[in-house]
């Protein structure tokens, strides 16, 4: 049996993981193995590790490696501290191959210490761009330390490819959050607001916004603006979830608690959902806003307009329900305003998904199970011969 371990930091990349997990669990070739660790463990995040232990997995080990700040020297010791922790389970339960998601600094912290120890990687999610955020340099860098690559749309592809990598070993799959939308029996609007224990009698707006890790911009300013044009619309609710632990987080966590707390009867704040209720919200919603992957890859599934705030995901493919605005006021106002608007609506109602058709879950578990695992020795693959 294959050894596969996955490595988890966050709920938006476990909700990714779900159902790739749940094939590698009932696989009879496979032995899964599951560190956990990140916000997963704590509870200023939701302690979502409670989420994946009710979805029936057995976790083989905790990383308790996210210090209380994120301030640029927290981030680099929560590095410093996972890559020894990941070490340490690498050298203890000798997987065969890891599985990481992403483009997360503790993603390229784990996958160092899986390089040390001899351990191939399979990435999810390479090639793609994200030039707001420090991600992007951390994606590439993990696609560098991957055996196998698992992408998202034939260009991100050729880009991994470009960067060194033999064709043969990176396979265009499609976005796993797809398969979540296709194959979860997700909740009508009675159901969940049972499951969030709210009341939804207006139309509402679903909300996740990042700091932008790469901007030396105040994120006060920022999200200052975005309170102030989602005010124009006082006929709107929100479902609004907390940002990941990026550097700055806390400042939009603290200016999300005070805004929620002036407008409790509109506004609901959440730590975490789980991917069933989000994407159910997001099926139920007027618009998604903000700037997270997920209203660029997940959200046109469901013909629902994105706005999309700042550099934050800037350089990713993005299909026509997109509208991209910056963070002023103007442009966020404006953008909404677009996004509501019937004419909009009717121009983005037969639109295809970039990111694939839901099957990208069954296509890397095909690919796992039947491939002969990688040899930890890369050859780079240059796409013309050179001159020496």
């Amino acid at each position: 049996m294959k050894k596969i371990a996955v490595f988890t930091g966050t709920r938006a990349e476990y909700g990714l993981l779900t159902l790739l997990l749940k094939g590698l669990q009932a696989s009879d070739e496979v032995e899964l193995q599951l560190f956990v660790g990140g916000t997963h463990l704590i509870a200023e995040f939701g302690y979502t590790v409670e989420h994946i232990i009710h979805d029936g997995f057995d976790i083989t080990e905790r990383l308790d490696y996210l210090l209380p700040a994120d301030t640029p020297l927290a981030v680099n010791q929560s590095m410093a501290k996972a890559q020894m922790l990941a070490g340490e389970c690498f050298v203890k339960h000798q997987p065969d191959l890891l599985i990481l998601l992403g483009d997360r600094f503790e993603a390229l912290a784990v996958a160092q210490a899986a390089t040390i120890c001899g351990v191939p990687i399979a990435h999810i999610h390479g090639g793609e761009l994200t030039e707001g955020a420090m991600d992007e340099v951390f994606r590439h860098a993990l696609t560098k330390l991957s055996h196998w690559h698992f992408t998202s749309t034939e260009v991100y592809r050729q880009r991994v490819i470009q960067l060194g990598e033999q064709p043969n070993t990176v396979v265009n799959v499609g976005a796993p959050g797809i398969d979540n939308i296709k194959q979860l029996p997700l909740l009508n609007l009675k159901e969940l607001e049972q499951n969030l224990a709210i009341k939804l009698n207006k139309p509402y707006f679903l909300i996740t916004y990042h700091p932008e890790t790469l901007s030396t911009e105040n994120p006060v300013d920022a999200i200052a603006n975005l309170f102030t044009a989602l005010d124009k619309f006082p006929k709107y609710n929100m479902i609004i979830t907390y940002p990941n632990a990026d550097a700055k987080g806390r400042i939009i966590m603290t200016a999300l608690e005070s805004y929620t707390k002036a407008q409790p009867e509109r506004i609901f704040l959440f730590r975490s959902i789980g991917q069933l209720n989000y994407l159910s919200a997001m099926k139920h919603c007027a618009a998604v806003i903000g700037n997270s992957s997920s209203g660029i890859i997940e959200t046109p599934s469901f013909n629902i307009p994105t706005i999309n705030i700042g550099d934050r995901q800037k350089g990713r493919i993005a299909s026509d329900s997109v509208i991209q605005c910056g963070n002023c006021f103007g442009e966020i106002y404006n953008s909404i305003t677009q996004a509501l608007s019937p004419e909009f609506r009717q121009r983005i109602a037969h639109i295809d998904n970039p990111y694939g058709n839901g099957n990208a879950c069954e296509k890397m578990l095909t690919y796992i199970v039947n491939t002969p695992l990688p040899k930890t020795i890369k050859r780079f693959y240059d796409l013309k011969p050179l001159s020496v």
